[in-house]
């Protein structure tokens, strides 16, 4: 809980919100942040985690898991504060979680939809090892807008590129 102010503070940026699904709130307020602390903390098998400076989260990076015949596959998101774009914080983070992810759940596939105007997303993957599957044609609806996305994936064999 000690993260709620520090995450309010970065994840309560319009630029961020745009680029997420409905479900993350804009204006993000400090009982979002606190709801969403409480929330994953509890989680069993722990899949979000805080990415952080020494001082502070910074932003987050987490796995929905799959069920049914997609137990073996895993949806990755994740965020990061608007002052730290543009360094290679993101495409770090990405590869090492996605490399471990492999190692702790019984996984062989994750993958991602970023939104089509998400290039930075994009580059992110992409450094990080997944591979382009496909897009998907008026597939999100965000902000009173229809867009496109993009699904990337990497699968286990590949995880293990830097």
């Amino acid at each position: 809980m000690e993260d709620a102010v520090a995450v309010q503070r970065y994840a309560n940026n319009r630029k961020i919100w745009l680029n997420l699904r409905d479900v993350f709130p804009h204006p993000y307020t400090l009982e979002n942040a606190q709801a969403f602390l409480s929330y994953v903390t509890q989680e069993n098998p722990q899949t979000a985690f805080a990415i952080a400076t020494p001082a502070e989260a910074i932003g987050c990076i987490g796995l929905t898991l799959g069920g049914d015949v997609h137990r073996k596959a895993a949806e990755l998101g994740y965020w990061l504060g608007e002052p730290y774009w543009g360094r290679g914080i993101m495409s770090e983070v990405v590869g090492r979680f996605t490399r471990r992810a492999f190692e702790v759940f019984d996984l062989q596939r994750i993958f991602a939809e970023p939104f089509a105007n998400n290039r930075a997303s994009v580059r992110v993957l992409e450094k990080a090892g997944f591979v382009c599957e496909g897009r998907l044609r008026a597939s999100i609806f965000k902000d009173g807008q229809l867009q496109d996305s993009f699904l990337y994936a990497c699968v286990r064999d590949n995880a293990a590129r830097p």
